[in-house]
């Protein structure tokens, strides 16, 4: 007999919308939690308007509750699945859910094993607790907004995933997984406070750390400017990342491109190569463009240095790291990605689909 899923036997009630809290249970989902969707008629979570494929993404293998509650008899039926539930997961603006004698502290006398679990912005209390906001909102407020952006330019908002929205939604996953063992040897659940601008705030720590020991503006530069870090393009058009930062990797890296003056024992320490940083990334980038970028990789990557081509979300699926390694569910372009750790007990192909509306209909009757 197969063992179960780690999460086998837990229930999950997930009032939350959009991004980070489905994507936090979603996480769940994959390791094998029940998780009962909770979304207000009649159209439910607005993502299925805004992103239905991202809706679809976060929300595979979750059954769903169509449910006014501001109407007692379907709040009746939803403090009906709260009994049931192990965690309770609420992404409102604090005070919404008290306003529904839904809030934790209406709750936890009666369920006092129940892990609840707030996702905000700004959390639970504090001067901005009632401020909306995205992602770029919770990056600037926690620092990382200010290290961000081309050298001598405005701070931006440059990577292409919603880092605060998945930030907070890993560090719910990993304060309930901890919340949940401890019950086990207390007996008593507890309220988590997750808002996603501390998150992101606990990620500054390594920048933080290097902060005391320098000048914000000499770090900050050093931070986005790194001698032979990068992605450089290739004469076929394609692109590579290029990381050769250790002294040891930049001597190889020296054997593979002809780096001209750089070469010589002058640049031999990162310390050195720092004052020139643009124009030894200059100097890669010209190597690099008179060389198709899969003979170059083979090259770079047969002379151990951190190398790895720039794949396009369409190559994902067909890319041989990837799928020797299961990661996606399907070899088609633009097939979504199993839960990255493999469990015993968990079978990523069990999963289903996102819940339709009808199907969240029909469970309200």
């Amino acid at each position: 007999m197969s063992a179960a899923g780690p999460l086998a036997g837990v229930t999950v009630l997930d009032f939350s919308e959009l991004l980070p809290g489905p994507f936090f249970t979603q996480n769940l989902a994959e390791m094998g939690a029940r998780v009962i969707k909770i979304e207000r008629p009649p159209g439910g979570d607005n993502a299925r308007r805004m992103g239905p494929g991202g809706f679809e993404a976060v929300n595979r293998g979750k059954l769903s509750l169509l449910a006014d509650l501001k109407d007692e008899a379907q709040r009746a039926r939803v403090h009906e699945l709260v009994a049931q539930a192990d965690v309770l997961v609420e992404s409102y603006r604090p005070g919404v859910m008290a306003r529904l004698g839904l809030d934790y502290a209406s709750l936890r006398e009666r369920f006092p094993r129940l892990v609840y679990v707030s996702l905000s912005g700004y959390g639970q209390k504090g001067p901005w607790a009632q401020l909306p906001g995205h992602d770029i909102n919770y990056l600037a407020a926690a620092g990382a907004l200010a290290v961000s952006g081309e050298p001598g330019g405005p701070p931006t908002q440059n990577f292409g995933l919603p880092v605060a929205d998945l930030c907070g939604s890993m560090y719910a996953l990993s304060a309930t997984l901890a919340a949940l063992l401890q019950r086990e040897r207390t007996g008593v659940g507890q309220h988590l406070d997750v808002a996603l601008a501390d998150c992101v705030l606990h990620w500054m720590n390594p920048r933080l750390g290097a902060y005391r020991a320098d000048s914000l503006e000499r770090q900050r530069a050093a931070t986005q400017l790194k001698p032979a870090y990068g992605s450089f393009r290739c004469r076929d058009g394609q692109h590579l990342s290029v990381a050769a930062l250790e002294d040891h990797f930049w001597a190889r890296l020296c054997e593979v491109l002809d780096m001209g003056d750089f070469a010589g024992d002058a640049y031999r320490t990162l310390g050195a190569r720092k004052k020139q940083a643009q124009a030894i990334n200059d100097r890669i980038a010209q190597q690099l463009a008179a060389r198709d970028s899969a003979e170059a990789f083979e090259t770079m990557a047969h002379n151990d240095l951190p190398v790895a081509p720039v794949v396009p979300p369409a190559g994902l699926a067909v890319l041989p790291q990837f799928a020797q390694r299961g990661l996606l569910s399907g070899a088609e372009a633009l097939s979504l990605v199993r839960f990255p750790v493999p469990l015993a007990g968990v079978d990523p192909s069990a999963l289903g689909d996102a819940p339709g509306l009808d199907n969240a209909r029909q469970l309200l009757q």
